[in-house]
């Protein structure tokens, strides 16, 4: 089956788009990742989107048109990754679209928002789509997030090893997968968010990220605004637990900005500080864990050489990106919601209650569907319907 997963993070980049092909044999899901790319944001679409994320209140209406522009926009990506890969679109099985978040809230009452359209999606593809896939955790007591352990789990369970996989894009978050027993998951706090806020804000928008942690290189960190940052009411809470730009956002990066001027700090010494929170920030986490032997790290922050050189200095264990793994880190998030979306379908549990807080396991996501629908409920239903026990990269 070929299955397409889209998304776009809380960096408000790109959409990232994966077409994957993925057959069961027996208890193994194979996995082939036979495209991917990350498809620009439109200046004024990502604006439009910027506009809605907390601090900004947005309105209905604004909500309400962002959600069928994001559609279209989450379609293109869609039909660009299958060109890539030299297949027609409409002969993709699945879409797996995890949306926009603009909103999402950790505190009580939990609620949480992804939009991109998925009717949008399905017209302009002719392919089903499961799209939503936070909302039936939150339903059960959850947090609706961290998502991916589940994917993490049946990938990169090893038969001795203690293994932390690391997702470092606008929020960072991990999975804790030991050889045996309950997957611990949690957002650490902000990745490259504030990183990038605050690069955006001292270049008037000229510049969007610190490439490659080049500016932070330049800098020297500043201990006693670190630890000010670090004392944070978040960083201290065990989890299960989940953030977002609702807390790690705009707002925070300028009051950041101002108590680094006020502390005499260069930009480079700031951007260096701000990214020491990030390394820092992740590497305390650990303590929430029993044991780590090693970090396997996707999202873009793994580009960010300074920021995994800082995190490497604080972690005694080996650091590695997912690619050593045959899994391009940038890609990652999209292979696991291919997964979730064909796991969707088959009426397979993808949350991992001991890392969102829910009540028990549930099939996440819903469905809209497409012009093959008839045709994939009979392929459906002809497939065994025994979950797989792990997966394999091929």
């Amino acid at each position: 089956m070929n299955v397409i997963g889209l998304m776009s993070g809380t960096s408000v980049d790109a959409i990232d788009a994966a077409l994957v092909q993925i057959e069961k044999r027996n208890e193994v899901l194979e996995l082939s990742l036979r495209a991917f790319v990350m498809q620009p944001l439109d200046n004024g679409l990502r604006d439009e989107v910027r506009h809605l994320l907390p601090p900004h209140q947005g309105n209905t209406q604004a909500v309400c048109e962002l959600n069928f522009a994001l559609g279209e926009a989450f379609a293109q990506a869609a039909q660009a990754v299958a060109e890539k890969a030299d297949v027609a679109v409409k002969d993709v099985d699945l879409i797996a679209s995890h949306g926009q978040t603009i909103y999402h809230q950790a505190k009580s009452p939990r609620s949480t928002l992804q939009i991109a359209n998925p009717a949008f999606i399905a017209q302009r593809t002719g392919c089903t789509v499961v799209s939503d896939f936070r909302s039936r955790d939150i339903a059960l007591g959850g947090h609706g997030a961290p998502l991916v352990p589940w994917f993490d789990g049946l990938l990169f369970r090893h038969e001795s090893l203690h293994r932390v996989l690391l997702n470092i894009g606008g929020m960072a978050n991990l999975s804790y997968v030991p050889p045996k027993g309950d997957i611990i998951a949690f957002d650490t706090g902000p990745g490259n968010v504030l990183i990038d806020e605050t690069v955006r804000l001292l270049t008037n928008g000229e510049k969007t990220f610190d490439e490659n942690g080049a500016l932070a290189s330049q800098g020297q960190i500043n201990e006693v605004l670190l630890q000010k940052w670090l004392a944070h009411p978040y960083f201290q809470a065990a989890p299960p637990k989940s953030t977002g730009r609702e807390l790690f956002g705009p707002q925070e990066a300028n009051t950041m900005i101002n108590e680094g001027r006020a502390c005499g700090l260069s930009e480079a010494d700031f951007i260096a500080t701000l990214t020491a929170l990030t390394a820092r920030s992740i590497t305390d986490a650990i303590h929430f864990l029993p044991h780590a032997d090693e970090i396997f790290v996707g999202g873009g922050g793994a580009r960010n050489a300074f920021l995994m050189g800082q995190i490497q200095e604080q972690f005694r264990g080996s650091l590695h990106r997912t690619d050593e793994l045959g899994l391009p880190s940038d890609a990652k998030e999209a292979i696991a919601f291919a997964t979730m979306g064909y796991a969707t379908l088959h009426g397979w549990p993808s949350n991992i209650p001991s890392s969102t807080g829910a009540l028990q396991k549930a099939v996440l996501g819903s469905i809209t569907p497409g012009d093959n629908f008839l045709d994939l409920m009979q392929q459906i239903s002809a497939a065994p319907s025994v979950a797989p026990q792990r997966f394999v990269l091929l």
